[in-house]
């Protein structure tokens, strides 16, 4: 497959003197530009132009040209904006000659009464697949495997009152990449199946009017025939990941989409970290007016914080961005832990003239106060070591693959919470947020990753050196999940290639996420990522270390793994480690002897086996982290013979009927309970 060409659509910003203002640089659809240098070491070419500025001392993140906004919307409605919802009956055709663009199905004068219908969220995987989620369904049939483009088109009716607001267009998630229009007007596309994204719309809205939006998806074949016997790869070096990968790649608009009309003056993102008895707070505000912006700002740190709100002044310059910073002391909060999920929740208010005059925009989110340190090779939390008893999942159901409903979070996260883990790792992508406010209530820890799976030392030096799509990632995963307490490590990818003679490049690429992550994480949360060895040559960089191993399965013997460990520790003594990954599996009904492959007694066993060396070393081993919660679908050229099911959970996948390591688990015991 030839890489598609990848535009660079680069864009800066300029700071306007000691204020600690950026002004707000163009981007397609929007009537305003400005030059200047970035952050980043690198120069990068990856579409959203995600990048990191230093505004008045506080690094934010930029992406299509404007600050990347929180994306809450989902949830909460701020009383100062107006949310249209997308999720709806959207009409859909695929495209596999690509044709869509010669023949402008981005028209709002397109005829597409015949077209198809399709739900967002949704994926097209599930339109028409006999057998998804069956273990003797036919692997290789239905939309599951239909790849390339398709368009999806939809009609809005727009306030006239969205005159005098800042536009903009969010989806959750889109897989793999998506362009958007609005009447035509490219607003521009996205990388990434796992990461939201908010496009402003700009000069394209016409307020009062119909409007057409069209978005175009694309999803990248995993192979060149699905049932051959050596099914040839499918791969594109600019891609995360750039080749197929053993979890299932659902494409579609899978989360929900909405359009926000927001104040010209409008704060963006609230960043707030608390700790120590305090509440640090960041409030970006954007000002998409003409005219300077002269008023208050007022941070509530929440009613249960025991502390009075805050009033501070706010002055932005039109068309820039300014960082509004306010330190509250809150000696009497509550803190968060698994044991009492204490949450919060912060309301920036921005005010005109004087700090009861008349309001301009709001903006809340959650937050919890806790502390988080390493040192003495532990990981704690509030002061106290903590070892987490981890499971890895995978963000899908048999019903709705990775379109998932509230009701099917419940009962998947439950699962989690039924079997004494106080841990998951979101391997290897971003979830949905709701996800991550489950997480916040309930007490559970999470270690959250990105897309950077299995790259080898040529796409690691492609993404650090030109592409940028690694870092954008990265800096959007800290951003995004900046405010969850829940969320206490940054993983910054997973079994990717370790070539002797290329160590360097994968040094330099994992340097260039942590410092991405670090530069907006106000709360330094550790970083870690899922090596594939236990003798990575980059361990000295992470705050956590962290190695997937499957002794006594794909090598060596379940014995080997105490051993393994000491050494790691002898060599790197203050640093926590934490087995990000071990599992086996095990065909559900089969059973025999512990010491024959595939019964359910055999990967019981090994659970066990290497359960039991990593809680006797708790003194320095901060945890473990099992694969699988469940049995999971994936296109990878194995497990065909069970419809595409990879059979190493604790839960089958569709039924989600537990197998005998499911009470295995259970009843290990959390050596720092």
């Amino acid at each position: 497959m030839t890489p598609p060409t990848h535009p660079s659509r680069r864009t800066v910003v300029t700071a306007l003197g000691a204020a600690g203002f950026v002004a707000l640089p163009a981007w397609p659809g929007t009537a305003h530009a400005a030059d200047g240098p970035v952050l980043d070491t690198h120069p990068a070419t990856e579409p959203s132009g995600t990048h990191v500025r230093d505004v008045g001392g506080t690094n934010v993140v930029f992406r299509y040209g404007v600050v990347l906004p929180a994306f809450d919307g989902w949830r909460t409605h701020e009383p100062t904006r107006e949310y249209l919802s997308l999720d709806r009956r959207w009409r859909f055709r695929f495209d596999p000659r690509n044709q869509g663009l010669d023949e402008s199905w981005q028209s709002p004068d397109l005829d597409d009464r015949a077209w198809g219908l399709i739900d967002v969220p949704s994926a097209w995987d599930l339109l028409d697949t006999p057998g998804f989620g069956s273990q003797t369904g036919p692997f290789g049939k239905g939309t599951a495997f239909a790849d390339g483009y398709a368009w999806y088109r939809t009609v809005v009716d727009v306030p006239a009152s969205w005159r005098a607001r800042h536009v903009r267009i969010a989806f959750l998630a889109a897989g793999y990449s998506a362009e958007v229009w609005l009447d035509g007007v490219h607003l521009g596309k996205h990388e990434g199946a796992n990461s939201p994204f908010a496009l402003p719309v700009g000069g394209a809205l016409r307020p009062g009017t119909r409007q057409t939006l069209a978005v175009r998806v694309f999803r990248r074949a995993s192979y060149t025939d699905y049932t051959a016997t050596t099914p040839q790869p499918v791969t594109d070096d600019h891609e995360i990941p750039y080749k197929p990968v053993d979890y299932w790649p659902y494409a579609g608009l899978t989360r929900s989409a909405w359009i926000e009309a927001v104040p010209r003056v409008t704060v963006a993102k609230l960043l707030v970290a608390g700790a120590n008895g305090r509440v640090e707070a960041r409030a970006i505000v954007e000002n998409h007016g003409d005219s300077d912006f002269d008023g208050w700002l007022t941070l509530d740190p929440g009613r249960e914080s025991g502390a009075r709100p805050a009033v501070v002044p706010a002055r932005i310059a039109a068309r820039s961005a300014g960082v509004v910073r306010v330190s509250v002391g809150v000696p009497r909060a509550p803190r968060w832990s698994p044991a009492a999920p204490h949450t919060l929740t912060a309301r920036a208010t921005l005010t005109a003239r004087r700090p009861s005059g008349p309001r301009v925009d709001t903006l809340s989110t959650r937050y919890g106060i806790r502390e988080l340190t390493t040192e003495d090779a532990q990981l704690r939390l509030n002061g106290k070591p903590l070892f987490l008893k981890g499971l890895n999942w995978h963000e899908e159901t048999a019903a709705h693959g990775r379109a998932m409903t509230p009701a099917e979070y419940d009962r998947e996260l439950g699962h989690i919470t039924a079997v004494g883990a106080n841990f998951i790792r979101n391997c290897v992508y971003n979830r949905h947020p709701y996800v991550y406010d489950w997480a916040d209530e309930h007490g559970v820890l999470v270690m959250d990753d990105i897309d950077t799976m299995w790259l080898n030392t040529a796409q690691e030096k492609l993404q650090t050196e030109r592409y940028g799509l690694a870092r954008a990632l990265a800096l959007t995963m800290a951003w995004n999940q900046h405010n969850h307490p829940s969320v206490i490590l940054w993983c910054l990818q997973n079994e990717s290639e370790i070539d002797p003679e290329g160590a360097p490049v994968y040094r330099a690429w994992l340097a260039d996420m942590k410092a991405a992550v670090k530069a907006v994480d106000l709360t330094a949360r550790p970083v870690t990522w899922a090596s594939n060895t236990s003798n990575d040559p980059a361990f000295d960089l992470a705050d956590v270390i962290g190695f997937n191993e499957y002794f006594g399965y794909f090598y060596g013997k379940d014995a080997d793994l105490g051993p393994t460990l000491d050494a790691v520790h002898a060599k790197y003594p203050g640093k926590p480690i934490l087995i990000t990954e071990n599992g086996t599996w095990s065909v559900a009904g089969t059973h025999g002897p512990d010491t024959t492959e595939g019964t359910e007694e055999w990967q019981a066993a090994r659970f066990t086996a290497h359960w039991t060396q990593v809680a006797e070393r708790s003194e320095f081993v901060a945890g473990f982290t099992y694969w699988v919660l469940k049995d999971y679908k994936q296109r990878a050229g194995y497990n065909q013979s069970y419809n595409g099911i990879s059979v190493m959970g604790l839960l089958t996948f569709g039924e989600e009927r537990p197998k005998l390591v499911h009470e295995a688990f259970r009843k290990a015991v959390n050596p720092r309970s």
